[in-house]
């Protein structure tokens, strides 16, 4: 479902030529809208389903949490074709100089389809082991973390302007905002606070990016 959900996605991008970011937006949108039309806001009980589903969350193989191998699996594999293998580079080929990767022979629009796919069908994955591990479907899970993810990328490393980025270094975004956060709490600032303190780091990875990235004119 959720990598269909990818596929019309990229069609908007590729096919209507709509800006990625507002569809993403908007598609958030539609999902949680329909989320809560099924489910009239219910979180959805799933403790009766079989024991082999809520393993993926709730298991460990050797004393290790199921979900956190997973994870490292993703991580690592993901990682690695990311750097060596073809039809990922293109992807970075394509967010850097999207008319000279068109120009050496790189479908980008099918690039982009792909992309828009993978990333949704991951987030599928995550809702899948988030499912198993407290055992129940909540319709309004994820609202709120939309700052932390963007946040996360762009502190690792990712550019908005494209190009740039690596699983890795999103995953020690993830990490450094664990630590504010956790900081935050030790320090016994308001909760109100916090939000505002998270903008301010986004703020400023932003900014840092488009220094670091501006074209001399």
């Amino acid at each position: 479902m959720c990598g269909g959900i990818g596929y019309l996605m990229g069609l908007c991008v590729t096919k209507i030529g709509l800006h990625h970011f507002i569809v993403t937006l908007a598609f958030m949108g539609l999902a949680r809208g329909l989320s809560m039309i099924i489910t009239q806001g219910t979180p959805i009980s799933l403790f009766s389903l079989p024991p082999e589903f809520k393993f993926i969350g709730q298991g460990t193989l050797y004393g290790v949490p199921f979900s956190i191998i997973i994870f490292f699996v993703v991580v690592v594999i993901s990682d690695y074709l990311l750097r060596n293998a073809t039809a990922f580079r293109k992807v970075f080929y394509t967010g850097s100089n999207e008319k000279a990767a068109e120009y050496s022979g790189v479908r980008t629009d099918k690039v982009k389809l792909w992309v828009t796919v993978m990333c949704s069908a991951l987030c599928g994955l995550g809702g899948i082991i988030y499912m198993s591990k407290f055992g129940a479907a909540t319709p309004n899970f994820g609202v709120g973390l939309e700052l932390n993810i963007i946040a996360a990328a762009v502190i690792g490393g990712a550019s908005f302007n494209g190009g740039q980025g690596s699983v890795f270094g999103a995953i020690l975004g993830i990490a450094l905002l664990s630590v504010v956060s956790s900081s935050l709490i030790l320090l016994d600032v308001s909760v109100y606070w916090q939000d505002f303190i998270k903008g301010l780091i986004l703020l400023g990875a932003v900014a840092l990016d488009h220094i670091l990235n501006r074209k001399p004119s």
